[in-house]
């Protein structure tokens, strides 16, 4: 079970007036050649938005962006006419398709909103535009991993992905609470709050992630409440499994 820990202290930063925004791979003027993405994940990007700010209207195309707030709430515009307000458990997907404008605000004039923003890759190039959100119980989410996002058919997902490799996965596990890990040729386990042990690997803190390459599904307890989100890939970028 070959596994990668990249440690919070080990992301590159991104900083303005407005933002913290901490990536785990490549992104921006942040580019390193070794650490471009593991499987179909390419943006893995942790951020914090000052009350009343945000990323103003900016393009995207050709890629699969889903969103997951941890706190406060985001506000979502997009040149196909879609508006929603991101709170937490609500799961979110913007396919960009051949091409979209959208905007990201914080929803809030007084608190900062903390959300985890990833992009995969389509299956397709140039399909139409879409969106979709819907919202995950939290009793659903506090039970064990609870299927967000996916592609991969049979899956009972909150939301699709226009990928047929690739599913995300995340729970909110109290003390002493245990998941297995689901068998796959490339997983990345993401831990956006708490501490928890992973078997065969150690402690986890909030901020850590792992690259596992060829799992076998490893346990994962909670040493005190966490949450985390974790990507199922069956294929990786360029390929297929190896």
């Amino acid at each position: 079970m070959p596994a990668e820990i990249r440690r919070a202290a080990d992301r590159a930063v991104t900083t303005t007036s407005w933002l913290t925004s901490r990536h785990s791979f490549s992104f921006g003027d942040h580019y390193d050649p070794d650490n471009t993405h593991h499987g179909l994940l390419l943006v893995n990007n942790d951020d914090i938005v000052k009350p009343a700010a945000g990323f103003a209207t900016h393009p995207h195309r050709d890629m699969e962006i889903v969103t997951w707030v941890l706190s406060g709430a985001l506000t979502h515009r997009d040149s196909a006419g879609n508006r929603g307000i991101i709170y937490p458990g609500l799961a979110q997907r913007m396919s960009a398709g051949s091409g979209i404008l959208h905007s990201e605000k914080n929803d809030s004039a007084t608190e900062p909103v903390h959300f985890v923003q990833m992009w995969v890759v389509p299956d397709e190039t140039a399909i139409p535009p879409s969106y979709q959100q819907h919202h995950i119980d939290d009793e659903l989410l506090t039970a064990g991993l609870v299927t967000i996002a996916s592609g991969i058919p049979g899956h009972d997902a909150a939301i699709t992905v226009h990928n047929r490799a690739a599913a995300l996965h995340g729970a909110r596990l109290s003390r002493g609470a245990s998941v297995g890990l689901p068998a796959a040729p490339y997983l990345h386990l993401f831990v956006p709050r708490g501490r928890l042990t992973l078997e065969g690997v150690g402690e986890l803190c909030g901020g850590d992630a792992v690259r596992f390459t060829d799992t076998d599904g490893p346990r994962l307890t909670a040493d005190e409440p966490s949450e985390v989100l974790l990507w199922e890939m069956h294929a990786q970028l360029g390929g297929s499994a190896p």
